[in-house]
């Protein structure tokens, strides 16, 4: 059987993905697919696997409210202070990947 690929997340995200609040994370970089089936592991521990359902290519301005609440936020102010919290810098020209993702 081959390796899965890992899907990281710090601790605080585990009771959102846990609940199904939390369908998708924003990345600067991703090499996953469509459709791969990928290990999530939240604070070091496996939590699971996953399949991949979508990825999408935005740049940090048109990020939504929307696209806030899949990641498991109120609004995108709250996403944009994470995002800050574990990139550093970002700026409204950023790229970033909208990876969404379900619980198997």
């Amino acid at each position: 059987m081959r390796k899965r690929k890992p899907l990281n997340f710090t601790k605080e995200y585990m009771n959102k993905i846990l609940s199904g609040e939390k369908t998708s994370t924003i990345r600067l970089k991703t090499n996953l697919k469509v459709g791969e089936k990928v290990q999530i592991i939240v604070g070091g521990e496996k939590l699971g696997e996953a399949k991949i359902v979508s990825i999408k290519r935005k740049n940090i301005l048109s990020l939504t409210d929307e696209d806030a609440k899949k990641d498991g936020f109120k609004n995108k102010k709250e996403l944009l202070k994470a995002l800050r919290k574990h990139y550093g810098k970002i700026s409204p020209n950023t790229n970033v990947y909208i990876v969404g993702f379900k619980l198997e």
